[in-house]
């Protein structure tokens, strides 16, 4: 009887953790590059902890995101639209910018709050600063943050520091003579806490909160979303972990990020979370390649942030989930952030709502090892928010066009064609040798951007 007892109880056990919703973590660092882990085949950069996650999980080499500068690729990630349909895809959001995310749209967070999930955000919001817009009106419980990038609120100027990188080792060098000039502040949910805010501080405080976070929703699904500020410049470590030669701050920055990871992977296996949480790794465009060693690399990509080239918009992704997710893996198929979204609704049995249409696709079989991705195609736009490009299987096409003068539209300029799968770098133009390939995809590009256009949403406007 009691040998009954025990397995019944067993069972009942197995079938109610079965039956519980996964958890899910985002980790979404800032400025990263495609070649800065070592899993992604960084010789420099030690990163043992996202290596390791790699080890048990699936690293995704060809994951996009769906604009190469940070506030339209946020947009993205959260809602599953390219940036255009919800109006999020001209330029950054300045704290002088009066428009912001509309919180009328579904993101990852509305969707799993809607379904009892406990919901938090700890990091660079950048979607809108004003109460309207930040992550509580988008689906968030809880938040802890700076509103924007954490170069920005300079006296000097708009945001970029001056001096380029060789302002940024002068920084290094004294981070305390510096540290106040960036007027960053450090918000809790509507609140600003502090002005500036210490940035030596900020991606241990965000793992702090998230450990919190986790502790205090153990017994309960939750949805945690870690936008790191770093490693945007002005980059900044604990002193006491602070390597004093700024040829090596870009290296320092990224291993303490591992190890920040490193502490909430572990602290999942230490609660018994890990079989039942999804853990993703990615970054919201390529490295800033004119901060030079305070960049990052973009590794065999051609160009980094701010660019349509791979090396702005193809980012290094790991996904973890012990006993769902096949370990030691690679997927090379073509998927990205926009793809979150309909994924977790996938994973959580949970039908999106049909108002709002979006571009993402269920990739759910991606993570289970299936090697056919939904997606045979990807846009790409500017970072000034206009159209650019095409991906449609193997090639690639961009028609650049010259940069807009004030008031003027912009007018045509080189075309480009690459065959991603023998040319990832982008060296060899085959435009004059396809030109056929070239019409067929320009064509598509515009049709697809017609219909966005047509349907676009509009983001929240001050008034």
């Amino acid at each position: 009887m009691k040998i009954i007892l025990v397995l019944t109880f067993a069972l009942s056990c197995l079938f109610a953790n079965a039956a519980k919703k996964p958890n899910f973590i985002i980790i979404f660092t800032d400025d990263q590059g495609y070649g800065d882990l070592g899993c992604f085949g960084s010789t420099k950069i030690k990163t043992p902890n996202i290596d390791r996650l790699a080890e048990e999980g699936r690293k995704f080499t060809n994951f996009m995101v769906a604009s190469p500068v940070c506030s339209p690729s946020r947009a993205a990630l959260l809602t599953g639209c390219y940036p255009k349909r919800v109006s999020m895809h001209q330029h950054v959001l300045f704290p002088s910018s009066q428009k912001g995310l509309n919180p009328k749209e579904h993101t990852i967070a509305d969707h799993l709050k809607d379904q009892g999930y406990a919901t938090a955000c700890f990091g660079k919001w950048h979607l809108g600063h004003h109460p309207e817009t930040l992550p509580q009106s988008n689906g968030f419980d809880t938040y802890l943050g700076i509103p924007y990038s954490n170069d920005m609120n300079h006296p000097d100027n708009k945001g970029k520091p001056k001096g380029g990188w060789a302002g940024m080792d002068a920084l290094w060098k004294d981070p305390e003579s510096t540290l106040t000039k960036w007027k960053t502040p450090l918000m809790e949910n509507d609140k600003i806490l502090e002005v500036p805010v210490d940035q030596r501080t900020v991606t241990r405080r965000y793992t702090n909160k998230s450990i919190e976070f986790i502790k205090s929703n153990k017994d309960k699904p939750f949805f945690l979303y870690l936008p790191h500020s770093m490693p945007h410049i002005p980059l900044y470590v604990p002193d006491e972990i602070r390597d004093p030669n700024p040829l090596n701050a870009y290296t320092n920055v990224i291993e303490h990020i591992d190890s920040e990871v490193g502490r909430i992977a572990n602290l999942l296996r230490e609660l018994k979370l890990a079989q039942n949480t999804y853990l993703i790794f990615t970054t919201d465009n390529g490295p800033w390649l004119q901060f030079k060693h305070h960049g990052g690399s973009a590794g065999p990509l051609r160009e980094g942030k701010g660019t349509t080239f791979e090396g702005g918009q193809r980012v290094p992704c790991v996904m973890w989930a012990p006993g769902r997710i096949p370990a030691g893996t690679t997927c090379d198929k073509l998927c990205g952030t926009i793809d979150l979204l309909p994924t977790i609704a996938s994973l959580t049995e949970a039908p999106l709502p049909k108002e709002n249409k979006i571009d993402g696709l269920d990739i759910s079989n991606l993570l289970t090892g299936d090697t056919k991705s939904p997606r045979n195609e990807f846009i790409y736009y500017t970072s000034r928010g206009d159209l650019e490009g095409l991906r449609q299987g193997k090639y690639k096409v961009l028609i650049k066009k010259n940069r807009r003068r004030k008031n003027q539209p912009a007018s045509g300029g080189q075309v480009m064609l690459f065959d991603l799968d023998s040319d990832l770098g982008e060296k060899t133009n085959l435009a004059d040798k396809h030109p056929e390939i070239v019409t067929k995809l320009g064509t598509r590009m515009k049709e697809l951007d017609a219909e966005i256009t047509e349907n676009q949403r509009q983001p929240w406007l001050k008034k």
